[in-house]
């Protein structure tokens, strides 16, 4: 696995590389099969919630944000 990584992708989710547990508010882990690299929804209008399913792009959601803005 490599070292932890998130990438905010321009109106759509967080990448995620790294990182071997997602966890959930009372401490149940997400199933993220072994993947390298997840997408986490930022929208919320995702039906996979947290991960991502491409209804950002259905929903408008608009989010350009970079680092020291």
């Amino acid at each position: 696995m490599s070292e932890p990584k998130i990438v905010v992708r321009n109106s759509g989710p967080l990448l995620v590389t790294g990182v071997r547990l997602i966890e959930d508010v009372d401490g149940n882990p997400f199933r993220t099969d072994d993947k390298e690299t997840v997408a986490l929804c930022r929208c919320g209008a995702s039906g996979n919630r947290p991960f991502c399913d491409g209804s950002h792009r259905e929903c408008g959601f608009d989010a350009v944000d970079r680092a020291g803005s």
